[in-house]
C-alpha cells in the first residue's frame, strides 16, 4: 500500500520556480551525511558552490530513467564548478545496497544517504510539501535555492535550470 501511495505521488504534476517565495537551502547545509562510501560529507563545506541537490530512492523508477541525464550533466559542467549531490531517501542500513546501485547506475556525482524520515522531512522544508519522488532543487553560490521540481527532470530541463547558478 505505501508503495502505491509513493507511486501515485510520481504521477502529480512536478514544480519548477523562481527564486522568489522558495524555500530556504539553511537546512541543508546544516546537516551531515553519510556518502555511500561511510564517509562522513558536511553539506555546509558545499556552501558557495553552484547545487544540483537530486532526492531519490533506488525503488523510485522516474528517479532510475534521470540518472544518466544526471550523470552527463555532472560530467559537461563539473569544470564549470557544478556540484551534484543525490541525496538516497533510505535509511543509513541500506548503505552497502545503495552502493552497489550506485556503482550498478553509474552514478558519477556525489550519493549520500539521507536518513529516514529524516530525508522526506528534508524535501518537505526545500519546497517538497507532497514528498513525492524524484524531487531536485538548484542553489546559487550564495546558497540561495533559485529552482525547484517534483519529478523527472530531462537533460534540457537540468541545464536550463543550472545557467542562473554557473
Amino acid at each position: 500500500m505505501k508503495r502505491l501511495l509513493v507511486a501515485l505521488l510520481f504521477a502529480l504534476p512536478g514544480a519548477t520556480g523562481a527564486a522568489d517565495g522558495l524555500a530556504s537551502a539553511a537546512p541543508l547545509f546544516a546537516l551531515t551525511l553519510n556518502s555511500a562510501d561511510g564517509q562522513s560529507v558536511a553539506l555546509g563545506s558545499l556552501k558557495g558552490k553552484p547545487l544540483l541537490v537530486n532526492f531519490w530512492a533506488r525503488w523510485c523508477l522516474p528517479c532510475r530513467r534521470e540518472i544518466p541525464d544526471l550523470a552527463a550533466v555532472h560530467a559537461r559542467y563539473r569544470g564549470r564548478g557544478l556540484v551534484i549531490v543525490g541525496i538516497a531517501v533510505e535509511d543509513d542500513a541500506n548503505r552497502d545496497s545503495v552502493r552497489e546501485f550506485a556503482t550498478a547506475y553509474e552514478l558519477n556525482y556525489t550519493s549520500l544517504i539521507g536518513g529516514m524520515p529524516a530525508s522526506i522531512d528534508l524535501m518537505q522544508t526545500l519546497g517538497n510539501g507532497k514528498s513525492g519522488l524524484p524531487f531536485t532543487v538548484v542553489i546559487d553560490r550564495g546558497g540561495r535555492i533559485r529552482s525547484s521540481k517534483l519529478g523527472a527532470m530531462s537533460q534540457a530541463e537540468m541545464v536550463a535550470a543550472i545557467q542562473s547558478v554557473l
